[in-house]
């Protein structure tokens, strides 16, 4: 059997190296490198090989592929009858790329049964540093002037890779998902990556796609372009 060891990034390598995908762990699952840094090419090219940065402020920086990978089809995402009914009283607005910090920081702050938070300082800076390029994108939820929900991620091509998301309120980062999910269904997009299971995304309809098939979407959809409207939403 071949053994298999944890690729470590060390400071002379270029962003490009990351190892093959196929390499990452069993256990824990889909841990494939260490180290490195979250610059903006290095970030991109995780993302175009269906890899991401996950870690917490005891620990250097971890780069994830998981096998199966948890994914939302833009034109699949399930609607509940009661989410319908209560997306029909129209209580929230939604937006673009209107509170981009105020959301990763939302995502940052610890849940109730959590002690600490996955979104260090550093990631924090790193993902504001993409939303200034162009590459990172917000969906917020607005009730009465408040920010009670939200999610972001990352734009390549006609992927959209989530990252995370908040509520305040029920239903808030749903109606988010909802929304983003018809709008990136008009924009061309083909895949919503949301890495790994649970039974929120379950419930709007996520799927499991082993990991060379999730390999193969996003190695032909992050080389297409999406429509020119894609993010112009006012």
């Amino acid at each position: 059997m071949k053994e298999t060891k944890l690729f470590w990034i060390t400071a002379n390598r270029h962003a490009m190296d990351f190892p093959p995908i196929t390499d990452a762990l069993t256990e824990p699952d889909g841990l494939l490198a260490v180290a490195g840094d979250l610059s903006v090419p290095r970030l991109l090219e995780a993302y175009r090989n269906g890899i991401f940065p996950w870690y917490d402020d005891s620990q250097p920086i971890l780069w994830w592929s998981p096998n199966p990978r948890t994914v939302l089809l833009p034109e699949k995402v399930h609607i509940s009858r009661s989410l319908r009914k209560h997306m029909n009283k129209k209580a929230f607005n939604i937006s673009f790329d209107q509170a981009f910090e105020k959301v990763i920081h939302q995502c940052a702050a610890p849940r109730p049964d959590e002690n600490g938070t996955w979104l260090t300082t550093e990631m924090i800076a790193a993902y504001l540093e993409l939303h200034k390029e162009g590459h990172a994108h917000s969906i917020e939820c607005w009730q009465e002037d408040k920010l009670v929900g939200g999610l972001y991620g990352v734009s390549i091509g006609k992927v959209f890779f989530g990252e995370s998301m908040f509520s305040l309120v029920p239903n808030a980062s749903k109606i988010c998902l909802v929304e983003l999910s018809k709008h990136l269904k008009l924009w061309g997009f083909k895949l919503i990556d949301c890495q790994v299971e649970s039974a929120h995304l379950a419930s709007m309809g996520a799927e499991q796609f082993s990991r060379e098939e999730f390999k193969l979407y996003i190695g032909d959809y992050c080389e297409q372009l999406p429509s020119v409207q894609s993010w112009n939403v006012q």
